[in-house]
């Protein structure tokens, strides 16, 4: 199988290795032909460097996760060849042709859906599912979502479904904004045109919002936005990806506004992302906008530079594994 490997910083090529030995893995694992995957901003550290310490050349494989593909082999009685998945593999190695996962990582897809990539779509929803699940309910509650990459829009589209009354979208980047309209946010914020806190304010009474979602990663300053767009009592759900073990927070206003504090990576597998999918096949959230880019797989490395340097605004790139032969 052809196997990316990323050598050296923003620079991989493709190797050939021999197809995994299920009997040799523990557990119940299943082998995937690959069909299509998106890039995540979890994947770009490790093509980049510069974050925990990432050395070069990356394992095999590193790094793809949301993907979906037909099972050639099975060690599992939930799936047989031919069924199809979305499937998540271990440590994010999924950048090949082929890929193994658990089944206990994989959910089945339905058969007739199309476009059949919008599908992948529902691991980073379900991983926003998992994260609204704990939160207060939303009805009639003012929400505010710092970062409108691909994961702040589905938490725009999601917290409108659930009936927050104001969803305020805030980013440096106006076709991100746009798209956020689309995704049913009821206002948008230019953080670089505008002072984000005062304008959030402006739109609540001067109160400002009972939740603060903090959906960009890789900084602090996100997270202080965050709280202090939030009012008193309020919530602060911090999702986006942090580049260290330890970063300092405003704890002393947090103390005295009686914020609450929630972390959340990662969805509950078999219970969140089947009701993503359900939401996507069923047309209750619309998944369309945020597909923006496509790469055949062997030119992945340009399609993480695209990605990574925001060229010609991408939301979510995604690569096509060749059909087979």
């Amino acid at each position: 199988m052809k196997c990316a490997q990323i050598v050296s910083p923003r620079e991989l090529e493709f190797v050939d290795t021999p197809l995994p030995d299920l009997d040799k893995i523990e557990g119940h694992p299943i082998l995937v032909r690959l069909h299509a995957g998106v890039l995540c901003a979890s994947d770009f550290p490790r093509f980049v460097g510069g974050a925990f310490n990432i050395e070069f050349p990356r394992p095999l494989g590193d790094s793809l996760h949301e993907l979906i593909g037909e099972v050639v082999e099975s060690r599992s009685q939930r799936f047989k060849p031919g069924d199809w998945t979305l499937a998540v593999p271990p440590d994010q190695r999924g950048l090949s042709d082929h890929f193994v996962a658990d089944a206990s990582m994989a959910v089945p897809l339905p058969m007739d859906y199309q476009p059949r990539e919008q599908l992948i779509l529902a691991q980073p929803l379900g991983t926003v599912i998992w994260a609204v699940r704990k939160l207060p309910n939303l009805l009639g509650l003012d929400v505010a979502i710092v970062g409108q990459g691909p994961i702040g829009l589905l938490f725009s589209h999601l917290l409108a479904n659930l009936g927050a009354r104001k969803v305020i979208a805030l980013d440096k980047l106006d076709y991100r904004l746009e798209a956020a309209r689309h995704m049913k946010a009821t206002y948008t914020i230019n953080v670089d045109r505008e002072d984000a806190v005062e304008a959030v304010h402006d739109l609540t009474g001067g109160q400002g919002v009972d939740i603060a979602i903090e959906a960009v990663g890789h900084q602090i300053e996100p997270i202080h936005l965050a709280v202090d767009l939030c009012k008193k009592h309020g919530t602060v759900l911090m999702f986006g990806v942090p580049d260290a073990e330890e970063c300092p927070l405003p704890v002393w206003k947090m103390f005295r506004q009686n914020l609450r504090f929630i972390s959340s990576v990662h969805p509950e597998v078999q219970r969140d992302l089947p009701l993503a999918l359900d939401m996507i096949t069923q047309g209750r959230l619309d998944v369309s906008p945020l597909i923006t880019h496509r790469f055949p797989l062997d030119q992945a490395a340009d399609a993480f530079r695209l990605a990574i340097d925001k060229v010609d605004n991408p939301i979510k790139v995604l690569l096509e594994a060749a059909p087979e032969s």
